[in-house]
């Protein structure tokens, strides 16, 4: 009840604690706070916030065009409802080594338990794109390197995710994944993978955990957390799932009342009322209120 009990600090351990362990852990995309509770609820590890859905929200593509303030601000009100750790899609950090720094410390600020950088020049695309371009190698260093500096928390996971899969080949991506992991990565996100051995070539060419984005219509299939996790992958992501289902369930209830003119025959498929209240724990901001605000003039007489 009023939001998350645990503190930002014990949620940065328990993702230490879960990427140390021996059990792939599974992390959600959270479109919005309520999202991330529906998460938490389902017995999920961790919430992931993906920069793409939150730009597809606004009505973006996803290339770039939303600011570290809207990202943290979003982050901050989806960390801020969950005991679980969370992930977000920090881009390319929003500009050089010292805004990469700043970029770490506001998201810190904002809760968060981890974030990812990419080797993207600006403007980025999306990950499963063609036509992507990266920096050099030792551009990306100099991100990670100001970042894994920048942060306070030394919990607070920098994750370093290629995009050079596509256009420089697996074995230079991998090359690349040792530098980010010799500057400071704690986690290696290689994007757009083709195939179980090409994660598995990742786990065995660096001594730090694999993330592998189980994105739908993109480069790679979608591989179960067993496959995944025989591959030496750790943690696995699903950042547009959950906007996805929910566009999708909106576009068919729209157009059921544009044609019907009633919402009856969807009334089955919804979340009911009862359902949302036991989501956001209704009944306990009820009690609360009403422990706290409990003054009559019999009492004070």
């Amino acid at each position: 009840m009023l939001g998350a009990t645990t503190t930002a600090a014990e949620r940065r351990a328990k993702f230490r604690e879960l990427l140390g362990g021996d059990q792939i852990v599974q992390f959600p995309g959270a479109i919005n706070p309520l999202n991330a509770q529906l998460i938490e609820q389902t017995g999920f590890e961790g919430v992931y916030i993906s920069g793409g859905a939150f730009s597809a929200a606004q009505g973006l593509p996803d290339i770039g065009l939303t600011t570290l303030t809207e990202v943290a601000q979003h982050g901050r009100a989806i960390a801020g409802v969950t005991n679980l750790p969370t992930l977000i899609d920090a881009d390319t950090g929003w500009g050089e080594a010292m805004n990469v720094a700043r970029t770490v410390q506001v998201l810190e600020d904002a809760g968060l338990s981890g974030a990812h950088f990419e080797d993207q020049v600006n403007p980025k695309r999306c990950g499963h794109l063609d036509g992507k371009e990266v920096v050099s190698t030792g551009e990306m260093v100099k991100r990670i390197s100001a970042a894994a500096k920048g942060r306070r928390d030394p919990n607070f996971v920098i994750a370093a995710r290629t995009d050079a899969r596509a256009g420089e080949g697996l074995e230079a991506a991998i090359d690349r994944a040792k530098a980010y992991t010799d500057a400071g990565a704690d986690l290696i996100f290689p994007e757009a993978m083709r195939d179980l051995s090409e994660f598995e070539a990742f786990a065995k060419a660096v001594d730090v955990p694999i993330l592998a984005n189980m994105t739908e219509f993109g480069k790679s299939e979608l591989f179960t957390t067993r496959q995944l996790a025989d591959a030496g992958v750790r943690l696995v992501i699903y950042p547009v799932t959950t906007l996805r289902l929910a566009m999708g369930a909106i576009t068919e209830g729209l157009r059921t009342i544009r044609e019907t003119g009633t919402q009856e025959s969807l009334v089955p498929k919804m979340q009911t009322r009862a359902d949302l209240y036991e989501a956001i724990d209704y009944e306990a901001y009820n009690e609360f209120d009403s422990a706290v605000f409990n003054f009559s003039q019999e009492n004070h007489r």
